[in-house]
């Protein structure tokens, strides 16, 4: 068997701000809207297909972080300090400050909407 990724599928109370958030803050590229009245909205981050569906209002709320199942996106960046300086200037909430994890890999993480927690990570040759 052969497998590639397609996408990542994420719920939201409000479809339409969550896509905002992805194209405004991260620079993710919005491929289409589905559904009248909204029902998913569909954007293309670094690559990565991301599907935003619109979430009954009577749906559980998001699961405090550590949690079992997906635990974070994780996004590359060439320069991880001009990033975090960019998503702070945009009022971007860190969760995680800039950490070296290992030579060459250095890691933060952000507080996307509906609780998806956001790896911002910048890996480098040593």
């Amino acid at each position: 068997m052969d497998f590639h990724i397609d996408h990542v599928h994420l719920r939201s109370r409000d479809a339409a701000a969550a896509a905002a958030f992805y194209v405004d803050t991260l620079a993710a590229r919005e491929i289409r809207r589905e559904g009248t009245p909204l029902s998913r909205v569909v954007l293309d981050l670094g690559g990565l297909r991301v599907f935003i569906e619109q979430a009954p209002a009577d749906l559980a709320p998001p699961a405090t972080a550590p949690h079992l199942g997906i635990e974070h996106i994780g996004l590359g960046v060439a320069d991880i300090d001009a990033t975090m300086a960019d998503l702070r200037a945009r009022g971007v909430t860190v969760l995680v400050e800039t950490t070296v994890m290992r030579p060459g890999l250095r890691v933060a993480f952000i507080d996307g909407p509906d609780g998806v927690r956001i790896e911002i990570l910048e890996r480098r040759d040593v």
